[in-house]
């Protein structure tokens, strides 16, 4: 494995180590595929060799020059396929979300200069075709699905002929580690896209580093599920530990059939982001409300027992028998939702609130925090396996071996070392605000608990000012919200005003059932966010989380909203994290309420 320096080294290393018939495992037409190591390789050398008939190249391997493949599809071993033949031809992978909106799908082909996209679907294939007409560089579209009006991407693989598989061989032995191997656009919270340049490098010093770290073993009995987006740089680093470990990959069919595939997959972990961790613990919630009688009593003590859970300090025999009950008559139930297998889960991305940590740690679903950038490609610190004492709720674990993190004076998280990215694609001036000396800064404001456990206290960009003067951090009030089971989202407000407000989006399944026990009629949503008794409970409970906040804090009014922030709404990004300017424009005039 010493020998594996750049991502397609995944392929031979697995072939020589522990070759699979499972290596990539899809749906298709309803029925698990399975996808040996042999057959990867054989597949991903011909798609080199096509794509290098039809010119792709890495020319001169300069950033410059070597040519960029876009890619807008769902995860799907197709995907695989793509990275690695792209890779091996020294040419440039630029994955984009399939939620991009045509505006900045058009600036990323043209930022690039993409001459070939691959597209999963219909759907994406008209998104690329829209813009098209304003991208010079496109030579032509492929699609996965067999779609009419389209190439289909084996084709490509048809083309391969001996000498174009001699010639590809012969370009990967002069791929050095320190080749561009994509430039992911993060859509970040505001502004045009910036492509983040990540070497071979890069990616394969932070999938060795974490691998020992977290740690991964080298396993080929393991199994994962696969679901968020390979676009992103988090599951696309994971991605390359499976393929290193000998772990095979599963593919969820989509979003919505999670909990399906979990329970035909039963597999032994994934990788997740906190918003579909709640999502989850909302419909276990939404179950023990249908209960009646002692399994309901049961089911709520067993989740309150739960949420005073801590690995490293014991709470003592008694609290240990009462644990083990409740692992027996409710817990077993939720691990058997999840495929029965589950030996971690790691969540990344935005802030996991603590107290789900400790109810499904306490319920035997490991859920480990990690935390990295895509400048870092992107892991900088994540909670251990092993040993457990190396874990610690409502931090982001220790800093992985192998690189260095430093706080400056105002908190800024700032790390150094071989992950850290080669610069922002045509943009020198950022890359020289945000590298100084080969410190990468974050734009994370963070301490360290206990002196080893990072903590991320907000986004430097995030905080604001009361026109009081006062410096108020939003997330940590926020994720505070969340953790009542009627606040389903929550944002704070107050910039350059008198006092702090929260625009609140209730837990409609929740509120339903409180409306019905308390004897008020559920009509719409719209009504039951203008009823006095439902604004006294959320009175009730903003009231129940002041008292944990400074004064400048404290929420002292808030506005009840019937949406759901989505990505489809364009509230959310793709990471599922809150677009604060999108939402403050979208809901000006209930801001204006609550300042009036």
């Amino acid at each position: 494995m010493n020998n594996s320096k750049r991502l397609f080294d995944s392929i031979p290393s697995q072939l020589q180590r522990f070759p699979k018939p499972d290596m990539l495992v899809a749906k298709e037409n309803g029925v698990w595929k399975p996808y040996s190591t042999e057959e990867v390789q054989r597949t991903v050398n011909h798609f080199s060799g096509g794509l290098s008939l039809l010119g792709v190249s890495g020319n001169d391997f300069t950033i410059e020059n070597a040519d960029k493949i876009g890619i807008i599809s769902n995860n799907r071993p197709e995907w695989i396929f793509t990275d690695i033949a792209v890779q091996q031809t020294g040419a440039v992978l630029v994955p984009i979300y399939p939620t991009t909106n045509p505006l900045e799908l058009q600036f990323i082909l043209n930022d690039a200069a993409v001459k070939y996209v691959f597209v999963s679907n219909q759907e994406m294939l008209e998104k690329v075709k829209s813009v098209r007409l304003q991208v010079p560089s496109i030579i032509n579209i492929y699609s996965f699905d067999i779609l009419p009006g389209a190439d289909h991407w084996s084709k490509i693989c048809e083309l391969a002929t001996e000498e174009s598989l001699k010639h590809i061989e012969s370009v990967k032995e002069n791929i050095s580690e320190d080749h561009v191997a994509t430039i992911i656009y993060t859509s970040g919270t505001t502004g045009v896209p910036k492509g983040v340049m990540l070497t071979h490098k890069n990616i394969v010093s932070n999938v060795l580093l974490s691998k020992q770290s977290f740690p991964f073993p080298d396993d080929s009995t393991l199994k994962c599920l696969s679901f968020l987006p390979l676009n992103h740089i988090f599951e696309k680093m994971v991605t390359y530990i499976y393929l290193f470990s000998g772990i095979s990959i599963y593919y969820a069919e989509s979003m919505e059939t999670i909990g399906d595939n979990l329970k035909e997959v039963k597999p032994n972990g994934f990788t997740t982001v906190p918003r579909l961790l709640e999502k989850v613990f909302e419909k276990i919630m939404s179950k023990g409300n249908e209960l009646k009688g002692i399994k309901r009593k049961l089911f709520f003590w067993s989740v309150k027992l739960a949420e005073k859970y801590d690995n490293r300090v014991s709470n003592g025999v008694w609290y240990n028998i009462q644990l083990a009950i409740a692992n027996k008559i409710v817990f077993t139930k939720w691990r058997e939702a999840l495929g029965n297998n589950i030996d971690f889960i790691i969540t990344g991305g935005a802030a996991c609130q603590e107290k789900l940590l400790r109810i499904f740690n306490a319920a035997g679903i490991r859920v480990y925090e990690g935390y990295g950038p895509t400048e870092n490609s992107p892991v900088i610190s994540v909670n251990r396996k092993i040993p457990d004492s190396d874990t610690k709720y409502g931090t982001v674990g220790i800093p992985i071996d192998g690189i260095e993190v430093k706080l400056e004076s105002d908190g800024e998280i700032c790390v150094k070392g071989p992950s850290v990215m080669k610069g922002y694609y045509k943009r020198p001036d950022l890359t020289a605000e945000t590298i100084i000396d080969g410190w990468l800064h974050t734009g994370d404001v963070g301490v360290f608990d206990e002196g080893r456990f990072l903590k991320i206290t907000d986004r430097k960009k995030e905080l604001f000012k009361t026109s009081g003067g006062k410096y108020v951090a939003p997330q940590p009030i926020e994720n505070k919200l969340k953790e009542n089971p009627y606040i389903e989202q929550a944002m704070i407000v107050g910039p350059e005003r008198k006092f702090v407000g929260a625009l609140i989006v209730p837990s409609f399944t929740m509120l339903k059932d409180w409306m019905v026990k308390n004897e008020i009629a559920f009509t719409t949503k719209e009504a039951a966010i203008r009823n006095d008794q439902v604004l006294s409970l959320f009175q009730q409970i903003i009231d129940g989380f002041n008292i944990n906040f400074n004064h400048v804090e404290q929420v002292k009014k808030f506005q009840l909203i019937t949406n759901e922030w989505s990505i489809e709404g364009g509230e959310m990004t793709p990471k599922l994290s809150v677009k604060r300017k999108v939402v403050m424009e979208k809901y000006k005039n209930e801001i204006e309420k609550i300042y009036q």
